[in-house]
């Protein structure tokens, strides 16, 4: 991967399904919450895959935008911005309608000691979008920290498998699917929830986590020894081809990579490469947040991104030098504390 402009023409390289897609879906497709880590090029890739789909469509990519950087690299790739706070009912009305609409707004780091705006973020504002988008298909982001911990053996949470949060910020997450799985029991709205844990690219993710700090030489944790992880363009293909199985109740499914794999040996992987010994803190439990993906392959074909491929790519990346955003996944943490 040569630089930033290179990997994030692949993050938004959309596979021939999500093509497929969304030449059978009609209309526009708004991103709400779209200045995050992920929203740029998923939103990049709706566009692309709208293109060689012989589709036209306005891509909206709507945030708060905090800086006139991202709005200008979006425009460039011939989406649209609006900047917008969710929570303003005024700002929100004026919101142009769309027949799809990726939800990606919400709220992790930072919650604790700010839990009132965490549940105004996590359970409120779905309601009001959704409320305000009541005929639209709704592909709404969800995380796997609401099934809460799960013995290493099972394989991973189901999504027929009951919730069971840990921590506010779980808890406010599981309050956006319980509203959101209102509205379309009871306004019909046509919803796909996306369970997703972990989206993952060269300069963010669980993989970078713990590579860096075997690059640094500081000790990996290991207490939440199990984790899934998936490339990130894998996962923004998933919640837009989700668009077309959004259904009234609401259709659930858990978006993630097909292995549960162990922290230790991700961080032995990474000190073979960076020919680095690796140290660790503390023991692994026999539980951690683990999701079973399963279903999402039956629909939308497995990951094209492996494991060896995505973990190849991040320690030539780090190697190199290469930029981070800086945002750590805080994977290790499992009191739901974020």
């Amino acid at each position: 991967m040569a630089d930033v402009d290179e990997l994030e023409l692949l993050l938004s390289n959309p596979p021939e399904s999500t093509v497929r897609a969304l030449a059978l879906l009609p209309g526009d497709v708004l991103v709400l919450g779209a200045g995050g880590k992920m929203g740029p090029t998923l939103a990049r890739m709706a566009k692309s895959a709208s293109h060689l789909a012989a589709t036209p469509r306005r891509v909206i990519a709507v945030s708060r935008f905090s800086s006139s950087q991202l709005p200008r690299r979006l425009q460039s790739w011939d989406i649209e911005t609006i900047s917008c706070d969710l929570l303003d009912p005024a700002s929100l009305a004026n919101l142009p309608d769309a027949p799809n609409v990726i939800y990606m707004a919400g709220m992790k780091f930072g919650c604790t000691g700010n839990e009132s705006l965490t549940w105004a973020m996590n359970s409120l504002l779905p309601g009001l979008v959704a409320d305000r988008f009541r005929r639209s298909r709704i592909a709404a982001f969800s995380t796997g920290n609401i099934y809460g911990l799960t013995p290493v053996s099972r394989g991973g949470s189901l999504e027929t498998d009951a919730p069971n949060p840990v921590g506010e910020y779980a808890m406010s997450c599981l309050g956006r699917e319980r509203i959101l799985e209102h509205f379309s029991r009871t306004a019909k709205t046509k919803v796909s929830i996306l369970r997703l844990n972990y989206a993952t690219e060269l300069r963010y993710g669980v993989l970078v986590d713990i590579a860096r700090r075997v690059y640094s030489g500081k000790p990996v944790a290991i207490s939440m020894g199990y984790l899934n992880a998936i490339w990130q363009a894998d996962a923004s293909a998933v919640a837009l081809e989700s668009l077309l199985h959004a259904s009234s109740p609401a259709f659930f499914v858990n978006i993630t990579g097909p292995e549960v794999l162990s922290v230790r040996r991700v961080a032995e992987d990474f000190g073979k490469r960076f020919g680095t010994r690796v140290e660790f803190d503390g023991e692994e439990a026999p539980d951690a947040l683990l999701s079973n993906a399963t279903k999402a392959f039956q629909l939308f074909g497995k990951p094209r991104v492996s494991y060896e491929q995505m973990t190849t790519w991040i320690a030539d990346w780090i190697e190199r030098g290469g930029e981070t955003l800086g945002k750590p996944t805080h994977f290790e943490e499992r009191r739901g504390r974020f």
